[in-house]
């Protein structure tokens, strides 16, 4: 399946996502804390998805995003958002975000979304 990074500043919810794409059989290549290690590990990883939480420190998911579609304009970045963000969605959508999961995680969601980017 897909070769993933996993952008969040909680390892909670990291390991949270780690174990739901694992059970959809993904191969997590990376994982990093905020948005601007977010940026150096897309550079090094090359992966072909990345998640990304919207709210984090030093460098927000929206900015993250801006980073790495610099990068790579076919970079395939879902965001990771909360229930009441959604203007921060239409802002990530609108910087080319594929997609975007709500929290708390439902696995069949997350790996639904994640088929259809990795599919499109």
């Amino acid at each position: 399946m897909g070769r993933i990074l996993i952008v969040d500043d909680t390892l909670f919810m990291r390991t949270l996502l780690r174990n739901i794409l694992f059970s959809g059989g993904h191969n997590i290549v990376g994982e990093a804390g905020d948005g601007a290690e977010a940026i150096e590990k897309y550079k090094e990883l090359k992966p072909d998805l990345v998640t990304m939480d919207v709210v984090m420190p030093k460098l927000n998911g929206i900015e993250a995003l801006k980073g790495i579609r610099g990068f790579d304009g076919n970079a395939r970045v879902i965001m990771c958002t909360a229930v009441g963000q959604e203007q921060m969605v239409k802002l990530a959508i609108k910087n080319g975000a594929r997609g975007y999961i709500v929290k708390p995680f439902q696995a069949p969601k997350v790996l639904e979304e994640i088929k259809n980017v990795l599919g499109s």
